[in-house]
């Protein structure tokens, strides 16, 4: 643990060396069920642990921290990880001639990249439910994001900007790069339906236009 902070007057921020080292700790904290805690949020190399301040206060939450981290290295984060396989139809896009020229592979190679890689979600945000998924692969990197975001992205859009892509999961306006859509239904906040969590693998599948329309609407389901 690099730096321990409040947050606010009920919540304890960690920060570490890599993501890896954050994702065991938060896995770590989730595990403990303190009577005291009330979320871990991770966010990259970040993570917020939020508490009940009528339980107790900041200097005993982050005594129990640090506790908590000289114990998670041993904890292997992936025993706790979901993998997703998300169906993804790489025709339903609208910015693959600006990945290629930006990367100078073609449209087939950017697919099979994208598609052949397994994400790790890092973060959550931007809109409910907007996984923030790394990395990809170093071919694939340094894609900027467009000029002028879009006023209306649709929800199942699958982008990707710098290292990273997501999904967006409502319609939105944004401005990464679309490269293809998940026909799935990733977020319903009236039903509070939220299947991806911080931590969770996420590998997309190639899928033609008429397995989108067949699954079009489903929920996901995790392996």
């Amino acid at each position: 643990m690099n730096t321990l902070v409040p947050l606010g007057d009920q919540a304890a921020l960690a920060y570490f060396e890599d993501e890896a080292a954050a994702l065991r700790f938060a896995a770590a904290m989730r595990q403990g069920k303190e009577a005291w805690l009330v979320d871990v949020v991770q966010a990259y190399t970040s993570v917020a642990v939020f508490f009940d301040l009528d339980r107790t206060e900041f200097k005993s939450v982050a005594e129990h921290l640090r506790k908590v981290e000289q114990r998670s290295p041993e904890l292997d984060a992936d025993l706790e990880a979901r993998l997703h396989q998300i169906p993804c139809c790489y025709t339903l896009q609208q910015d693959l001639p600006r990945v290629a020229a930006s990367t100078g592979l073609t449209a087939e190679e950017i697919t099979r990249l994208h598609a052949g890689t397994e994400y790790t979600v890092y973060a959550i945000g931007f809109c409910p439910g907007f996984p923030y998924l790394g990395y990809l692969p170093a071919a694939l990197w340094g894609v900027p994001r467009l000029e002028a975001p879009r006023l209306r992205v649709e929800a199942g859009s699958v982008g990707l900007t710098g290292r990273q892509t997501g999904i967006y999961t409502e319609d939105r306006p944004g401005g990464w790069n679309i490269i293809g859509r998940t026909p799935l239904e990733l977020v319903n906040v009236a039903d509070c339906y939220f299947p991806l969590h911080t931590g969770d693998r996420v590998r997309f599948q190639a899928i033609d236009e008429a397995e989108y329309h067949r699954l079009q609407g489903r929920r996901l389901e995790w392996t």
